[in-house]
């Protein structure tokens, strides 16, 4: 019944994207060729992925969505978004640390810093940290398009000289209007009392759609929604990061655009647990140093057939029990199913979940699939080829006792290829140029019945699962925070108390004054 649902809300989807898509066409580009960037129109009419983002945030409303869609539009072609590049913004921007993009949130969303403490209000400089703001923004839709951020304004040591009321509606309506579905919370952390006025009007401009994912935090509060190991050290955290400048810092991506290296051999032990995936290992990490391993020698022509031959037996059994996708990315050489992320559960029937490619082209297209935790996921198969107009069923499963984590990625990599009989699958991908191949990123859902149960009697902290231990972490970051607070209030209340008392002490001396006064007086003379 469930699935029924899902595949009439996605039917009903594709009808409002392609109402929205022609209804844009119709009402907005007659007789203004010129409104827009011809690439962001382009775009629009072959991703349904940025028509959806419009939708969502409007709540399915194609009349609001299409006037987003024209705000956000008019806006990328006058900052020329498609054309901001590092050098064309300023360097000693980059070189201040005031905006910068790092580590992630406890839900595995991205952080997005902003110090307003090196922020200064200044007139001359106003577009130029709009660009660099865009610069960031545009950036990361890059290289994790779909993936939703945190903002989080770090207030400490700052005053009313770094409130630039202007730029911080700037930001907002980035959220609110140029990137729909990017934000996933905005956290204001320790901020001055005296900013209470200025807050109130920013609580204004953010609207009914995103006034719940404003957040205001304490140094110790800020830990329930970041772990400590992306807090610098001001905020109570033990992140050893420091922003520097040049070069960018890339490294923090987990996700490079690619690295065309030594592609890591596939060859593996079968697991003990008898799983079907064995020999099919997975790629290395996106940010760790690949292993020079000899990479295993792969002719596209004799090993499809071959394994277009032993997957005829065994392709049921493979995904039987993976999660289906629902959704599906559009790209210019493979279509992705799921559109946006894999989901995985603690279930045995929540532990698969299934990618499926569709070749949109008139060639073979080579594909590779990558993660950031190689460890705990296997792949069947992890690269291989496809037929022009065929799909391939990918299967993803957890390995052993591994538990989904929200911070977890994966990587699609797809090219065409040229002199299919004679290539190799490794020398294809060392020599393949960058801008020859597509990308397309997912990010991992934990289920809520994935959540372990963990008992204090019968776990000990060294036999329970890293998912149990970040949610113990969790917990008691929670308490802590929680005891911050009531201490708080507890000195509040002492020091109300101490005032009370004093005022009564004062009273009574004033009472005993006043009777010895009365007394002096009323003696005869």
């Amino acid at each position: 019944m469930a699935e029924i649902e899902h595949h009439e809300g996605a039917q009903d989807l594709e009808k409002k994207i392609e109402e929205t898509r022609q209804r844009f066409k119709n009402e907005f580009l007659q007789d203004s060729t010129d409104k827009y960037d011809s690439r962001d129109v382009e775009r629009l009419q072959q991703d349904d992925a940025i028509v959806e983002g419009y939708l969502t945030w409007r709540l399915y409303v194609v009349d609001d969505a299409l006037k987003m869609i024209d705000e956000s539009f008019q806006w990328r072609k006058e900052f020329g978004v498609n054309d901001i590049t590092e050098s064309t913004i300023p360097r000693w921007m980059f070189e201040t640390g005031a905006v910068f993009l790092h580590g992630y949130d406890k839900e595995g969303n991205k952080l997005f810093w902003f110090k307003v403490k090196l922020h200064v209000k200044d007139a001359k400089t106003i577009l130029d940290k709009k660009k660099y703001v865009a610069f960031w923004l545009e950036r990361y839709a890059k290289k994790e398009p779909g993936m939703p951020l945190t903002v989080v304004f770090d207030m400490s040591e700052s005053g009313l000289s770094n409130i630039d009321m202007e730029f911080v509606k700037y930001v907002i309506n980035c959220f609110k209007v140029y990137y729909p579905k990017f934000l996933s919370k905005m956290i204001i952390v320790d901020m001055p009392w005296i900013m209470n006025a200025a807050w109130k009007i920013v609580k204004s401009w953010l609207g009914p759609e995103a006034i719940s994912k404003l957040k205001f935090a304490t140094k110790s509060e800020i830990q329930t929604f970041i772990g400590l190991e992306y807090l610098p050290p001001h905020m109570g955290g033990t992140d050893p990061f420091k922003y520097s400048y040049p070069p960018l810092p890339d490294d923090d991506f987990q996700t490079p655009i690619c690295d065309n290296g030594p592609i890591v051999s596939e060859d593996e032990t079968e697991s003990k647990e008898g799983e079907l995936e064995g020999k099919d290992g997975l790629e290395s990490s996106f940010n760790s140093t690949e292993v020079a391993v000899k990479p295993k020698k792969v002719n596209f022509l004799e090993d499809s057939l071959r394994a277009e031959d032993n997957d005829k037996t065994d392709t049921n059994a493979r995904i039987k029990g993976a999660r289906k996708p629902l959704t599906t990315f559009k790209g210019h050489l493979l279509d992705v199913s799921p559109a946006e992320e894999l989901s995985f559960g603690s279930g045995e029937t929540e532990k698969k979940s299934l990618i499926i490619l569709s070749n949109v082209t008139k060639n073979q297209v080579a594909f590779k699939v990558r993660t950031t935790a190689p460890e705990k996921y296997r792949v069947k198969p992890s690269s291989s080829s496809c037929e022009p107009g065929a799909s391939v069923d990918i299967v993803v499963s957890l390995h052993g006792g591994s538990q989904a984590s929200p911070q977890d990625r994966f990587l699609v990599m797809a090219a065409e290829m040229d002199n299919v009989g004679s290539q190799e699958l490794a020398q294809f991908w060392k020599e393949v140029p960058k801008n020859k191949i597509m990308e397309h990123r997912l990010r991992c859902h934990v289920l809520e019945s994935s959540k372990p149960t963990v008992s204090p009697l019968r776990d000990s902290p060294v036999e329970m699962g890293s998912s149990g231990q970040q949610e113990l972490s969790t917990a008691l970051m929670r308490v802590m925070a929680c005891n911050s607070r009531l201490e708080q209030k507890l000195n509040s209340c002492l020091w109300v108390q101490k005032v009370l008392v004093g005022l009564v002490l004062i009273l009574v001396v004033l009472n005993v004054l006043c009777l010895f006064l009365l007394g002096t007086s009323q003696q005869p003379s």
